[in-house]
Order: C-alpha cells, then sequence, then structure tokens
C-alpha cells in the first residue's frame, strides 16, 4: 500500500482520526492520535517528532527529540474506537542524522531480514509463531513493603468446583491440565475467541484456527498463517492488541503472562521457522525428518545459541516459572520429530515441501516478537553458515528420562538472570552486519537487571512465608 492509497483508504471508510504506533525495545505498543486532515503524504516522508527520553531504555533527556515515520504498508482499520480511526505502525528516525534508530525494534527486524538475504542463503524467512493466553473473569493484585499477593478468578477455573458465591454454579469446570480442545459448555470462551477470530481477519491478519488450550480457567490459541518475518512482528502487535480489546469489550481481561497459575500449563509461543530462496523451500529434503542439511544447521545454531536466544525469546522473570519439566514446555537442547518434550520439533503433519519447517519451542508470548524473531534468525543464519551440527535426535519423552540421561542433554536457563548471563557472554552472532547493536544488547541486559531482576530478588516471596516463618 502506498501513501497514496492509504489517503484513499481514510476517504472510502470515513475516517476521522489517524492514530500513529511504535513499539518500544520491551514490546508494549505507544500510540499518538491526529487528526485525519493531518495526514498528508509528506508525513510518510518527513514524519511526526516525539519525546523518546520518555521511551525506557531510549534516549536521554538532552537527546530527546525523535521522528516516527508511519509506514503505509501497516494501514488497517481500528475495530474498537469510537471514532473511526485508521492505525499506522511507525518506524523511529533520529531527526539530525536521518538514520534509522539502533533501538527500534522495527529497525532491527528489517535489518535482520535484509542480512539474510545480503547472506544469499535465503530470500525470505517465514515464521509462524502460535501464541498462547489466558482469559480471566478477575485479576487482582498489588505489591508494596508490607504485602504482596495475586488473585485470579474465573468460571471456568477447577477451582471454582464448589463455588457457591456463582448461584447457580452450573458446573462444567476444566480440569488442571485437561482444557485441551473441549466443547461447550466446557469451553466458556469460544464466542469471545470467534470476535477475536473475527476481528482479526478484518484488520487483514490471515487466521488459521481458534481453540482452546490444555490450562484451566480460560487458556486459548489462535494460530496466525506464517508470514514473513517483519509481516509477522507487525501482525503480532496486532494480535495482542486485538486479543486484549476484545476481552476488555466482553468486560473480561486477558493476559499473555507465561505462568500466571501455579501447578497448571503456562503460556507458551511456539514459533515455526522456514527459509524460502526464489519462492523454494530450503528446509524439505531427505535427512532426518524429511528435512534438508540447511534445515539440520539451522536447528544447530538454535540449540547452539539457546541459552542466550532466551534473553529476548523468554524476556521475564516469570518466563522461567513456564520452563520446568511437567507442563509440556520444553527444558532439554534437543530436537526430534513429533517430540513436544524437545526444544526443536519437526513437525510431520505431511510431507509436502513448502510444509517443512523447524518448531522451536521455548519462546513465551511475553516476548517482543520483532526482537525474538530476529534473534532467532541470527542464529538460525549462523548455524547454516557455520554448518553447526545439531548433534543426534532425542526420540523419546524426555521429561521421563532418569537423571542420569537427563544430564547429558543440556538444559535451558533456570532464570531470567542466567538467560542474560548467558547473552552477556555470547552474542557476537547478533551483531553481525549491525543487525543487533552493541548498544541494544548492553541496554537490554542493563534494564533488565535494574527493573525486573533486582527488584524480584528484594522482595519477600508469599511462598517464603509458608516455608521459613516458623524457622
Amino acid at each position: 500500500m502506498t501513501p497514496a492509497e492509504v489517503l484513499r483508504l481514510c476517504r472510502e471508510n470515513d475516517v476521522k482520526a489517524v492514530d500513529l504506533r511504535f513499539v518500544d525495545l520491551h514490546g508494549l505498543w505507544h500510540h499518538t492520535t491526529i487528526p485525519v486532515k493531518k495526514l498528508v503524504e509528506d508525513v510518510f516522508e518527513a514524519g511526526l517528532g516525539f519525546d523518546g527520553s520518555s521511551i525506557r531504555g531510549w534516549q536521554t533527556i538532552n537527546e530527546s527529540d525523535m521522528l516516527m515515520i508511519p509506514q503505509a504498508n501497516t494501514a488497517f482499520i481500528d475495530p474498537f474506537t469510537e471514532l473511526p480511526t485508521l492505525n499506522l505502525i511507525c518506524n523511529i528516525q533520529d531527526p539530525i542524522t536521518g538514520e534509522d534508530y539502533s533501538r527500534d525494534p522495527r529497525n532491527i527486524v528489517q535489518k535482520a531480514a535484509n542480512f539474510l538475504q545480503a547472506s544469499g542463503i535465503a530470500d525470505k524467512a517465514f515464521f509462524g509463531p502460535e501464541a498462547e493466553f489466558f482469559i480471566f473473569d478477575d485479576i487482582r493484585f498489588d505489591q508494596n513493603e508490607r504485602e504482596g499477593y495475586y488473585q485470579i478468578d474465573s468460571v471456568e477455573g477447577q477451582w471454582n468446583r464448589g463455588s457457591k458465591t456463582e448461584n447457580p454454579n452450573l458446573g462444567y469446570k476444566v480440569p488442571y491440565q485437561g482444557g485441551y480442545f473441549p466443547v461447550p459448555p466446557t469451553d466458556h470462551h469460544m464466542d469471545i475467541r470467534n470476535e477475536m477470530m473475527r476481528t482479526m481477519i478484518k484488520c487483514g491478519l490471515d487466521v488459521e484456527c481458534q481453540h482452546h488450550e490444555v490450562g484451566t480457567a480460560g487458556q486459548g490459541e489462535i494460530d496466525l498463517r506464517y508470514q514473513s518475518i517483519t509481516e509477522m512482528a507487525d501482525q503480532m502487535m496486532i494480535y495482542k492488541y486485538i486479543v486484549r480489546n476484545v476481552a476488555f469489550k466482553n468486560s473480561r481481561t486477558a493476559t499473555f503472562m507465561p505462568k500466571p497459575i501455579f501447578n497448571d500449563n503456562g503460556s507458551g509461543m511456539h514459533v515455526h521457522i522456514s527459509l524460502w530462496k526464489d519462492d523454494a523451500p530450503l528446509f524439505a529434503g531427505s535427512d532426518y525428518g524429511g528435512l534438508s542439511e540447511i534445515a539440520l544447521h539451522a536447528i544447530g545454531g538454535l540449540l547452539k545459541h539457546a541459552p542466550s536466544l532466551l534473553a529476548f525469546t523468554n524476556p521475564t522473570t516469570n518466563s522461567y516459572k513456564r520452563l520446568v519439566p511437567g507442563f509440556e514446555a520444553p527444558v532439554h537442547l534437543a530436537y526430534s520429530q513429533r517430540n513436544r518434550s524437545a526444544a526443536c520439533r519437526i513437525p510431520m503433519l505431511n510431507n509436502i515441501p513448502s510444509a517443512k519447517r523447524v518448531e522451536f519451542r521455548c519462546p513465551d508470548p511475553s516476548c517482543n516478537p520483532y526482537l525474538a524473531f530476529s534473534a532467532m534468525l541470527m542464529a538460525v543464519i549462523d548455524g547454516v553458515q557455520n554448518k553447526i551440527n545439531p548433534g543426534d535426535p532425542v526420540d523419546c519423552d524426555i521429561y521421563s528420562l532418569d537423571d542420569e540421561m537427563a544430564a547429558t542433554i543440556d538444559r535451558t536457563p533456570e532464570s531470567l538472570s542466567q538467560a542474560l548471563d548467558a547473552l552477556a557472554a555470547d552474542h557476537e552472532y547478533l551483531l553481525r552486519d549491525d543487525v543487533f547493536t552493541p548498544d541494544v544488547i548492553d541496554t537490554w541486559i542493563q534494564t533488565k537487571r535494574d527493573h525486573e531482576v533486582r527488584p524480584m530478588q528484594m522482595r519477600p516471596h508469599p511462598h517464603e512465608f509458608n516455608l521459613y516463618y516458623d524457622c
């Protein structure tokens, strides 16, 4: 879509306002809104100014002026605003140098796509994430000097089997780890997920399916058809926006927090990856799992760099409460066909070459999709260029291995702090062709430590009172 076509879209839909959005380093959308008459073709080149020092991890106050440059091909009509509004995703530039901003996640993913092309390995990387989320009826939480708590409630929750406050309690609660594919009335959120699905399609997303997921209390998943890396990162931002707002519209609340409920499955974001060149898939072949040598080397890159990758793909302290044995989340850095206990799975649903892909199962939906996809692609490129051997596949339930056998397989980091240590030690593959720059790596590590790791380390945990109050 061109700027002229965007203006025509505004006229055809009687748009009154234009919302300009950009994503910060940590994956949150920010926005400002202008009257539609202020959107002229020059804005797509000159951009609009804003205060970059007010965005965490970006500019200092003495270098605060930045530009947001609307990208015409990202336009979509907002499905939630009362006033007819067109949304545009923006790139960020320095107003003095005119250069794309190194800490703009959208700039990073575009550089990763360009580096892939320049490498000669492939001309396109396709990504297909499967983001899971929870829909709750009520959420309460607080943290201060004398108390810390959270309270989750859902009419679907297993804990409400004996509730007397529902009046009447109609049953049909989802058991812990028993929520995969039930029909209504056990699936309480069929209509809400259908509304999410319809809204996504209306906004231009190619939806493949929606369904209830394994967890109790409203865990769901909506799958999108794979897209090129930049387009899919944009679509994941729209996806999250729609999931949250449809839930809110229905007096529910949706969260992409990886592990909101103890002792049940967390929310992952399994990412399917494939490389293509001249419209031909490169991952199909005659090696293990029907893969090509390139695909196996790609797996080698993902597994080798997984500890540092997880600093971007699993970027919260809560992420590592999901990555524990027994809840379908991968904790061992192995690969296997069909096997959902391995970090890299090779889907075996058919033998169509175009469907051959690698599923990286570690990521979760708390990540910034631009940074997570970029980091994964850089690991894949490193694996292919250096012919990294992924080792032998592990074709068994890795969770069932005895301790001695399990100890022979590398594990994922056990905390965000460990993943950040791994990123500090292993990030050269990310710096190639300035895709990630040192200031991005350093800022990411520092802000994560200062704003997430240390605050969590400093606060008493409620379970510590159960363990130690009478010590």
